[in-house]
């Protein structure tokens, strides 16, 4: 069965009982989006003879699937809700396991000089200022919970921006940047789905490579004492083989066009 598949099926087809051999990670859709798991997955399949399927959502809607108890483990991008999802009990221990950085693309043309901006806050102001068509992804994604982070960051209130211009589309990161290819429009977006993204017609990346833009991922093990049924053992084999020299290897290595996607920090 393919990855792919395997994201899609319902959940209820996860809770048959017939089927043990399987974990349920709850992820945000970047890393699932760039192919990074289609690449990582088999190895650790075939190793341990268990199938890992791949519950692909933003981040605040994986968070909650995890507290409902629908997954055993939790991969996702922000730290704040991350530390709140393991203080209430929720998860077991959050490791750090790669990164990679958000972006601002929009038109390759770059008509107002983003390239030439010092820093993220005065590119916000100059999309605001002259009323660029910006696309936020309104989804309470991890990379929906960065942008909003940054438009206050630069004394900007997402809610006071004009709707005209500012458009909630509320999907995930792949429908926005096509949204945005075909409306030459400005967003915010990780590299890795980035880079693996194929439709990309005028687009470019127009500002990067500033600390505000780092994006951490980590993954999170399920508590078993709010959730019985939590796999809890093959779960933090799993976790252990993402930060362990065999998967941290293996994340370095996943590449689009010659580019590293992700790249591995556990230690």
């Amino acid at each position: 069965m393919s990855k792919l598949i395997k994201i899609l099926i319902p959940l209820i087809f996860f809770n048959n009982s017939y089927a043990t051999d399987f974990l349920i990670v709850q992820s945000t859709t970047s890393t699932a989006d760039s192919g990074l798991y289609d690449f990582i997955l088999p190895a650790y399949e075939k190793k341990n003879g268990i199938d890992v399927r791949v519950v692909a959502v933003g981040t605040g809607q994986a968070i909650k699937n995890a507290e409902n108890g629908d997954g055993d483990l939790l991969i996702v991008h922000s730290k704040e809700d991350e530390i709140k999802f393991i203080n209430q009990g929720f998860g077991v221990k959050r490791k750090k396991f790669m990164y990679n950085d958000f972006i601002i693309v929009g038109p390759k043309n770059d008509p107002k000089k983003i390239k030439n901006k010092k820093n993220i806050k005065e590119v916000f102001k100059t999309i605001k200022e002259n009323k660029l068509l910006f696309l936020t992804r309104g989804d309470n994604s991890g990379t929906h919970k960065r942008e909003n982070f940054l438009w206050n960051n630069a004394g900007i209130a997402p809610k006071s921006m004009d709707s005209k211009h500012y458009i909630d589309v509320g999907r995930g990161m792949g429908a926005t940047l096509n949204m945005a290819a075909s409306m030459n429009a400005y967003t915010i977006t990780d590299r890795g789905t980035w880079l693996s993204f194929n439709n990309k017609q005028e687009l470019g990346i127009l500002f990067s490579g500033v600390p505000p833009l780092h994006n951490q991922y980590s993954v999170i093990v399920i508590n078993p004492k709010k959730h019985p049924h939590v796999k809890y053992e093959q779960a933090k084999n799993f976790s252990k083989w993402l930060v362990s020299k065999e998967g941290q290897k293996l994340i370095s290595e996943f590449k689009i066009n010659g580019e590293q996607l992700f790249f591995p920090n556990a230690n």
